[in-house]
């Protein structure tokens, strides 16, 4: 058997080797802290559970669904837009269900970029972005995120050999992994980058409701005349607890909207109805569970940052996401770093590296886990010793 050589050129997905280490120890009995996979540990709210075991048994929900996602679904996707950021959606053009943002993410290059062609992606980033675009044909141009620079992508520095290929533009705020915000001149700077070159810019918003210390992200079609080139993917994974049930969006730019749901036609048969109906249920009903959510991931934000300063780190508090981009000790790498970490205190993060070469120098720490096990492995780390130095 022979397979196809598209895959030689993608690595094994990061946290499956990440996810096959840890299993490894647990079954030696090792107790690990886990800062790994940013896998929300708090439950799904009730009342979306609710309101799916009430449809599960309904003929509607056994019926194939639309490719494109139910309707009623995208209007309920508009309001929720219409009530968060102010964006005005047709839920007809500018909506498109997803099986998870993820999905949606991958398949955009197939949609827009021909082999020779090129996407500018930030660097480090989620690593969908870069896999997809090669696994299109097309080759990723990566754009450094610097401490420097506020981990945003300097697009003035893009070669002009390279925008004459360039076809998308990845932007990716709140960020992961690096936990960076912008602010709305970035994102208007980013919109008229994409005027200029003719480009499709492809905002990836999964933690816009993940802010702290009153800090509310904006979404990039607030910017006046975005939607124009500009697609938005969104998911109800970290917002509601729900990355097992694979629900989100791609709003915006009709054409760009279009032409991702007619592939889909083709690759898939659209979401599970019965999920797309207590996906409303989470949009259109009570919103209290996203404060609460809010307000532990921010307590467990602060029992992090506060334990890794004590030990010599001096990390400013993140306004967004729940990830750490924490620098490692001097004469310590990513791989090095982590192996330190799992081998002598048993915690688990990744290393910056596998999100790109800039990531370099730098670990990801994702606060999925109750302040008592957070505080835990700052004790750990103190009797190892291992400190910022």
């Amino acid at each position: 058997m022979k397979k196809a050589k598209r895959l030689e050129l993608i690595p094994p997905y990061l946290f499956v080797k990440i996810e096959e280490k840890k299993e490894e120890l647990i079954k030696k009995g090792v107790d690990v802290i886990d800062f790994g996979i940013g896998d929300p540990d708090l439950p799904t709210p009730p009342h979306i559970s609710q309101k799916m075991r009430a449809v599960l048994d309904s003929k509607e929900a056994a019926n194939y669904p639309t490719s494109r996602g139910e309707l009623v679904f995208r209007r309920a996707v508009a309001q929720w837009y219409r009530q968060r950021f102010k964006v005005e959606l047709n839920p007809q053009g500018e909506i498109c269900c997803l099986i998870g943002s993820k999905e949606g993410l991958a398949h955009l290059p197939l949609c827009f970029i021909d082999p020779g062609d090129v996407a500018l992606v930030p660097d480090p980033s989620y690593p969908v972005y870069k896999i997809c675009t090669t696994l299109a044909g097309g080759e990723p141009y990566l754009l450094p995120l610097t401490a420097e620079n506020n981990f945003l992508p300097e697009l003035g520095k893009v070669p002009a050999n390279i925008l004459k290929r360039a076809k998308m533009l990845f932007i990716n705020y709140p960020n992961n992994p690096t936990g960076a915000v912008c602010d709305k001149a970035f994102l208007e700077q980013a919109v008229a980058f994409a005027k200029k070159h003719d480009l499709l810019l492809v905002s990836d918003l999964a933690y816009s409701e993940m802010g702290y210390d009153g800090y509310r992200p904006m979404s990039v079609l607030e910017v006046p005349e975005a939607k124009a080139v500009s697609i938005e993917f969104h998911s109800l994974s970290k917002t509601y607890n729900m990355t097992g049930w694979r629900i989100g969006m791609a709003v915006g730019n009709s054409e760009a909207v279009g032409a991702l749901a007619t592939l889909k036609s083709n690759l898939d048969s659209g979401q599970f109805k019965a999920i797309q109906l207590a996906a409303i249920e989470a949009l259109t009903g009570p919103q209290q569970c996203v404060e609460d959510n809010r307000q532990i991931f921010e307590e467990r934000r602060n029992v992090l940052i506060d334990g890794l300063n004590s030990l010599g780190w001096k990390l400013p508090k993140p306004k967004a996401t729940f990830y750490l981009w924490v620098p490692v000790p001097k004469g310590e790498t990513s791989a090095s770093f982590t192996e330190k970490l799992l081998d002598q205190c048993q915690i688990m993060a990744v290393p910056g590296n596998g999100y790109g070469p800039a990531g370099e120098g730098y670990v990801r720490m994702a606060i999925t886990l109750p302040k008592e096990r957070i505080a835990e492995a700052i004790g750990r780390l103190k009797k190892a010793k291992i400190s910022f130095s």
